[in-house]
């Protein structure tokens, strides 16, 4: 199966969208929406869905910002660069709409930059190390094809502030997971070394797998998703080998720390500074 059936294929459903990410739209995708709380949404529930989802989007932004000059290609630099600004635009929004149903009233900021690692929430395959770019091509499919199927699902949410978050972010994530698909394809599909390399990739984040599968019930449809692609690409499907713990409890590997560290240092040096 060629790259560009499984676009087609994976397309369905997504006619309208762009293939370039950061650009699926400019316009504020919450202006007009009602910000008031919804009668029987519970703020505290709400808050940590928020949370949870907006820390795996900026851990992941800051993992692929790491490729920036060091991408194979300039495209690819531009490309994962970009799908990092998607990822941090949404967990801007879905801190700011924490900050307002948790009844502290924090803004971004203070999410991103005031927390120690052991209060994020964010799924742990997100915080591994980058290594090739085999693996963050794996990665960014299995996260991106996690998350498009969840924020399906909330883009009919009774908070009317997180539906919008998640109808934007559908778009988003439509093409991150295309992106990641085509590489998969190719690498997976093309020399012996690259064909290697995603093995070897897949083997690394099997064990994340089960995670991502016990925080939304969404496993029927990733599952799809990845054999449809790994059948293109002539590679196994991952074998689970569910880890004990999980990143929605605050539990994370030794790399979150000094991720956060890099991520936080200028706002811990200077946090009375602005713009």
């Amino acid at each position: 199966m060629s790259d560009d059936h499984v676009y087609l294929t994976l397309a369905e459903g997504h006619e309208d969208d762009t293939r370039w990410a950061y650009g699926t739209g400019f316009e504020d995708p919450l202006h007009g929406v009602d910000t008031t709380l919804p009668e029987g949404v519970d703020a505290g529930e709400l808050a940590a869905v928020c949370v949870a989802l907006a820390d795996d989007a900026l851990v992941s932004a800051q993992r692929l910002a790491e490729w920036i000059t060091r991408a194979p290609e300039l495209e690819e630099e531009v490309a994962l660069a970009n799908i990092g600004l998607d990822l941090l635009g949404q967990a801007r929004l879905l801190y700011s709409r924490a900050g307002q149903v948790d009844g502290t009233g924090r803004d971004e900021d203070a999410y991103a930059y005031f927390r120690d690692a052991d209060a994020f929430r964010n799924v742990r395959l997100a915080e591994l190390p980058g290594g090739d770019f085999a693996f963050s091509i794996v990665r960014l499919l299995v996260l991106s094809s996690w998350r498009l199927a969840h924020f399906e699902r909330l883009a009919s949410h009774p908070d009317p502030v997180l539906a919008a978050i998640a109808a934007k972010g559908v778009k988003e994530l439509a093409y991150h997971r295309q992106y990641a698909a085509e590489w998969a394809v190719r690498l997976g599909d093309g020399t012996e070394e690259s064909h290697r390399r995603m093995r070897r990739a897949q083997d690394r984040v099997a064990p994340y797998l089960g995670e991502l599968f016990t925080a939304y019930d969404v496993r029927d449809e990733v599952v799809a998703v990845l054999q449809q692609v790994t059948t293109a690409a002539g590679l196994p499907m991952p074998v689970y080998r569910p880890l004990p713990g999980s990143g929605r409890d605050g539990e994370h590997t030794e790399h979150l720390a000094p991720l956060l560290a890099e991520l936080q240092g200028v706002a811990h040096a200077h946090p009375e500074a602005t713009w």
